[in-house]
């Protein structure tokens, strides 16, 4: 059973502190994977704790980009737990790049790589705000969970089915319009800084989740059952 958690977003549910910005954790059975810290590092601990999930048991964080709401609370986390994997865009800034590197194993991501078994980093995208994407192999599909959706969603679509065929998409999706490239999908979980959800959700009803920190993910690698909780 592999498992998906946002940990952080402009919304909450009861008992999860809100904040602009973005998190979301991926349990896949092996290892987790915490994807973007959002930006207050006591909001990110706090609501860890209340999805009973231990820093410590973080192995790997991949930041999407360096923009604050998205890496902010990096320094709490690994204070909290050192030694972790981070991996970042390889444009990441040479001084933010040696802090981390003095407190955990830095990983500069440019194409298209393996994180862990059926988790791949689309690459870094973009020419303007460059970013990295998260690609979940579910079994039966493809979820694809954003931080900002800078270079676009047609771009990040495209390098993300090089893996497979994309059934979901979750996080950030900027203020993008290009709906043509969510059609089909089973779930689009759009949140954070998402202008459009309105539109979307009217778009695409049965796919449209409106989601926010605490939100579950489950599936079986099995037989491909979602549900959600939460």
């Amino acid at each position: 059973m592999m498992r998906l958690t946002i940990v952080c977003d402009n919304e909450a549910e009861e008992g999860f502190i809100s904040g602009w910005g973005f998190s979301c954790l991926v349990d896949t059975g092996e290892t987790k994977i915490l994807f973007d810290t959002g930006w207050d590092g006591c909001a990110l601990l706090h609501n860890l704790k209340k999805a009973h999930i231990s820093p410590e048991e973080i192995g790997k964080v991949v930041l999407s980009h360096q923009h604050w709401d998205h890496i902010g609370g990096l320094s709490v986390l690994l204070n909290a737990h050192p030694d972790m994997e981070v991996y970042v865009p390889a444009s990441f800034s040479k001084r933010l790049k040696d802090e981390i590197s003095k407190r955990a194993r830095l990983i500069e991501v440019s194409g298209a790589q393996e994180i862990c078994r059926n988790i791949y980093s689309t690459g870094e995208l973009g020419t303007g705000v460059k970013e990295q994407s998260l690609v979940v192999d579910s079994g039966s599909g493809l979820y694809l969970i954003t931080g900002c959706s800078h270079p676009g969603l047609t771009e990040i679509m495209n390098a993300a089915s090089k893996f497979g065929t994309v059934a979901g998409i979750i996080g950030g999706l900027h203020g993008s319009t290009e709906y043509g490239v969510l059609e089909g999908m089973r779930l689009i979980a759009a949140c954070h800084c998402t202008v459009h959800k309105e539109e979307i959700a009217e778009r695409f009803p049965g796919a449209f989740k409106a989601v926010s920190a605490g939100w579950v993910w489950s599936w079986s690698n099995d037989c491909g059952a979602c549900d959600t909780e939460g």
